[in-house]
């Protein structure tokens, strides 16, 4: 079944050759107009829905993935690369590869107000995945494409766990190996406030374990467990009998 509207269905037949799809397979293409329709145009039959739904999709595609690929890693491998695989920053490049901003349907008021700001193209991307995968009740007009832009990003993680959010690493380290006890993160202004610098301070049972600096709270936190996670690495895990 194709749309009424001959146009539309160019964009949308294009963009299904985009992504390597043969336009005659099983696509709902209602569903998939309504995925790059934003909210501006109509505040009841936008893409929103099909974000939420989407948002699930791509957890179950990467967990299918990753265990056909990786057959051998632990579950806490497993969850690592795929909170990377998921990201809004991943999810937004992989959209942007296909310039899904273009099939997007939005009202040109809406346009200008966020030219200055970055449409979330993770959000078009989910709700796309949602689409397709409603098309069929299944990965199949999904995989074919979205698995082409994994091996490199999981093979960075597994690499350096840590590398993308050190913040996490910090946490899952240290809720192995000292049972219960989490970092805490306790962040200040520059004494130089010109410099628009954040410090933060890790402090891990009674003890600062790392500092860092960034132009904003969380690159600074980040940057603060950075150094807390390689500092603790080198140290051995107490025993319970120390832990409080």
């Amino acid at each position: 079944m194709t749309l009424i509207y001959p146009r539309r269905q160019k964009q949308l037949t294009d963009l299904v050759h985009r992504l390597g799809l043969d336009a005659r397979q099983p696509i709902n293409w209602s569903l998939l107009d309504l995925a790059l329709t934003h909210s501006s145009i109509s505040a009841d039959h936008n893409y929103e829905q099909l974000e939420f739904f989407g948002d699930a999709v791509v957890r179950l595609a990467a967990s299918q993935w990753l265990m056909e690929t990786y057959p051998d890693s632990s579950p806490g491998d497993y969850s690592a690369v795929r909170q990377v695989l998921v990201s809004d920053r991943i999810l937004s490049e992989i959209a942007a590869s296909y310039n899904l901003s273009h099939y997007l349907m939005i009202d040109e008021r809406a346009k200008a107000e966020i030219k200055h700001r970055s449409l979330r193209l993770a959000d078009v991307l989910e709700a796309v995945l949602g689409a397709l995968y409603l098309s069929t009740q299944s990965l199949e007009l999904i995989r074919p494409w979205l698995d082409d832009h994994w091996p490199g990003i999981a093979a960075e993680v597994l690499r350096d766990p840590a590398r993308q959010n050190y913040k996490d690493a910090l946490q899952e380290f240290t809720q192995a190996r000292y049972r219960g006890s989490l970092p805490e993160y306790r962040v200040k202004g520059n004494p130089r406030p010109e410099t628009g610098r954040f410090i933060a301070e890790v402090w891990f049972q009674g003890q600062i374990r790392g500092v860092g600096t960034g132009s904003t709270k969380k690159t600074a936190e980040q940057a603060a467990a950075k150094e807390a996670f390689l500092q603790m690495q080198g140290q051995p895990a107490q025993s319970d009998s120390n832990v409080h």
